[in-house]
């Protein structure tokens, strides 16, 4: 990560605007780890392909009037990969600046796992191996490298690609992001049905911000769509996946054109999935009605958000705006933990502990367990759940000698509108207060630009949902308010 300091850059108002755009395949050839879950899961074959999207944006002949922007279909960006990726950009493209290159994840829990244990001790203090036992997979250390070699040519292409064109913008809805349900505490997921429930927790965020690119033409070439939710509807497959995008993807390239380029964003939604919460029979006979699926429904609605929007933005398209780019290393305080916090996770961690070890004795004792298909997933999920809730205890030490958690923010201006970026899984009360108080026309905020975990609200945490508790949590709601704090300043700075 590099040193704390702000950096600003910025074209003037007559330089004119260059747009590239390009794209890699990030699917690998071999069985991988697949990231998210409490149980480890190796790709049995590939349902769609995970990809990488790179829009590169400068003023003008000035490259340090530069942005790039990366979407991953991966479910966050460790600081590993970021660091291989700008390294090899800047070895091939010296005249770019390595923070100009922003890469943001959309959150698919069926993409190949892409940090390493190093990455997880930086990020949470986490002293264990993240690979309980062997398995027949690539591992993170060989996946990393070569996704970066392939993210880094795509960056690389888009910058020397770039041609004169115009940006227009458009806002648009669609119901895709759900929130937490509540019965008294809050639940990530349930059963609304039963006599328990009481509540939706919190607001829910429909937007649809939409950035459209045109060449000198005036044919349209790219978008960049950002939607307050995660990609994990599919979220439990074995196979390789970049989840709901790669069918918006599929229905934006089948009405708009089959070279389309399409940026996917994942604005604050650490509280939002897609998963629907109530009128669970409604939603299924609709579904079966149409003949969807609902990763296909969801494509369906945010295609359709998009075809209503895109004339509205070709209506007024720029083809110089002022471009301006505000970054900084910033020192977020590390969720406070308590004796009594670390109490409650051990004792939870014991149960997970004892199944572990018994049964990682029978597996010594049995070799021949491992013929048998997904053999590991039980096992897996012990060692992940003792893990997930004993890491607090470590955490706890981390705080006495490092109180803080260093996190790279940008702040962008494009014209009239935002971009801010987290590394976070971001909860919706922040993104609100966020675009409430932005001075810009329309704000896209990017969650995931980095390696992740939630950032709750504070009624969040006083709900005790899954996002909240101590083992989810590294960061609490004093960081998420420093964030919300710095992304506001920092655009008003853009602005002033």
């Amino acid at each position: 990560m590099p040193e704390a300091k702000t950096d600003i850059m910025e074209t003037h108002e007559a330089a004119c605007l260059s747009i590239g755009w390009a794209s890699a395949n990030l699917t690998p050839d071999e069985p991988v780890q697949l990231a998210g879950q409490h149980y480890a899961r190796v790709s049995e074959g590939v349902h769609d392909p995970v990809t990488a999207t790179v829009l590169a944006l400068a003023g003008g002949d000035a490259p340090e009037a530069a942005i790039v922007l990366v979407s991953c279909d991966l479910v966050s960006i460790a600081d590993s990969l970021r660091c291989e990726v700008r390294k090899r950009v800047v070895s091939a493209l010296p005249e770019l600046a390595p923070e100009a290159i922003i890469l943001n994840a959309t959150h698919t829990h069926t993409a190949p796992l892409a940090r390493t244990e190093a990455d997880e001790q930086k990020r949470a203090g986490e002293s264990v191996t993240m690979h309980e036992i062997a398995l027949p997979a690539m591992a993170a250390e060989a996946y990393i490298p070569w996704a970066a070699e392939r993210v880094a040519a795509a960056v690389v292409a888009a910058w020397r690609g770039r041609a004169p064109g115009s940006v227009g913008y458009a806002l648009g809805q669609a119901v895709v992001g759900r929130n937490l349900y509540g019965e008294g505490e809050s639940r990530m997921y349930g059963d609304t049905s039963a006599g328990s429930f009481t509540h939706i927790e919190g607001y829910e965020d429909h937007s649809v911000n939409l950035l459209g690119t045109w060449n000198a033409a005036g044919e349209l070439t790219g978008l960049v769509v950002n939607v307050p939710c995660p990609s994990q509807e599919t979220e439990h497959l074995f196979e390789v996946s970049a989840d709901y995008w790669h069918d918006v993807r599929v229905e934006l390239r089948r009405r708009l054109g089959e070279r389309l380029f399409v940026l996917p964003q994942c604005s604050a939604a650490g509280d939002q999935s897609p998963h629907i919460q109530w009128d669970k029979a409604a939603e299924a006979r609709m579904r079966r009605l149409a003949g969807r699926s609902e990763r296909q429904e969801i494509a369906m609605r945010i295609a359709a958000a998009v075809e209503a929007a895109l004339p509205l933005a070709a209506l007024e398209r720029h083809s110089k705006p002022v471009l301006q780019h505000r970054w900084e290393t910033v020192d977020l305080p590390r969720r406070r933990l308590s004796d009594a916090d670390v109490r409650e996770a051990l004792a939870g961690a014991e149960p997970h502990r004892i199944a572990y070890e018994r049964m990682l004795a029978e597996l010594e004792a049995h070799p021949e367990m491992r013929e048998k298909p997904r053999w590991y997933v039980p096992i897996t999920h012990e060692y992940r759940r003792w893990r997930w809730h004993a890491n607090v205890e470590l955490r706890h030490a981390l705080e006495a000698v490092q109180p803080t958690l260093p996190v790279e923010l940008h702040a962008v201006r494009l014209g009239d509108i935002a971009l801010a970026t987290n590394p976070f899984e971001y909860y919706l009360d922040y993104g609100v207060r966020i675009k409430a108080r932005s001075p810009a026309t329309q704000t896209f905020l990017v969650q995931l630009a980095g390696a992740g975990t939630y950032v709750p609200s504070a009624r969040s945490l006083a709900g005790k949902g899954y996002g909240s508790v101590p083992a989810s949590t590294p960061v609490g709601p004093e960081g998420g308010t420093k964030i919300a704090e710095w992304t506001v300043a920092s655009l008003k700075a853009l602005w002033a």
